[in-house]
């Protein structure tokens, strides 16, 4: 190959590459445009405000009646027992999983640059997917840190005793991050983002965002009014997100009650034969 070849192939492939880029993010802006997207507004908003107000009445009854007397039940902070829930914890981080989501979106991108015709389509109609998961998770943790940093509340091992009600407003310090949590917020998200693309997954991601959420109360991060509230945060921004997605016709319908329901994605035997397409010379 020559040398004039191989620079036209690879500015061929980074035009692809851009244009692919481009068309990725137009979509996620553009008008809305589905006819039903009236009727989904209004079911989700209903929907939401209904989850809201059972669960924030169950957040205020739990740091009265409960939040400091958890701190007793649980093992002291630091105890080197506790590793194997340290580990645990972690694969709810905000910044574990949107780093993940962002490089499994790179590589979408950069594969789908190289293919045409059915497998591009393919490939980026998972990118699509993998776009609303992505969002369906920074959206909430976004509007997380800012609820943290304007409510200030101290985590259960600040202040040296049992106290529910120990906040500094707008401190924007670790110790007075507590409410909501983060860790809960991340995991509720993926969950429900995950299980309104497959449904089937829906048990496996709830048990995934339980044990996430009980691994905060247990090294003593946070009450159990905050992982319920991370909770509640995580799973509205989510349902705010897949309506924006739906509203635009991507990876979702929506049927003629307001209800929305995942699109048809590709099948395992389509995703295998992009991947072999993608490796061959």
């Amino acid at each position: 190959m020559s040398a004039r070849a191989g620079a036209g192939a690879s500015s061929n492939y980074f035009s692809g590459l851009l244009l692919v880029a481009r068309q990725s993010t137009a979509q996620l802006v553009r008008s809305p445009s589905h006819s039903r997207r009236a009727e989904a507004a209004r079911r989700s908003a209903r929907h939401g405000l209904l989850l809201s107000a059972g669960v924030a009445a169950l957040v205020i009854a739990l740091m009265y009646a409960l939040d400091a007397t958890e701190i007793g039940w649980m093992p002291p902070r630091g105890t080197a027992s506790l590793w194997p829930i340290r580990i645990l914890t972690d694969f709810g981080k905000s910044a574990y999983v949107l780093w993940l989501l962002f490089a499994m979106l790179v590589v979408v991108a950069l594969v789908a640059s190289r293919l045409r015709g059915t497998s591009r389509s393919l490939l980026l109609g998972l990118g699509t997917r993998l776009q609303f998961v992505f969002f369906a998770v920074l959206v909430p943790v976004l509007t997380g840190e800012l609820i943290k940093w304007m409510v200030g509340r101290g985590r259960p091992f600040v202040g040296g005793e049992a106290n529910a009600f120990n906040f500094a407003h707008f401190a924007g310090t670790e110790a007075y991050a507590s409410f909501p949590s983060g860790h809960a917020i991340t995991a509720a998200a993926l969950a429900f983002a995950v299980a309104a693309l497959w449904p089937p997954a829906r048990i496996a991601m709830i048990v995934y965002a339980v044990l996430i959420a009980l691994s905060r109360l247990v090294l003593l991060a946070h009450h159990p009014s905050d992982v319920v509230a991370g909770a509640l945060l995580g799973v509205v921004g989510a349902m705010a997100v897949r309506y924006w997605f739906a509203a635009r016709r991507l990876g979702f319908a929506i049927r003629r009650d307001g209800t929305i329901v995942p699109l048809p994605g590709p099948s395992l035997g389509h995703f295998k034969r992009v991947a072999r397409e993608a490796a061959a010379p």
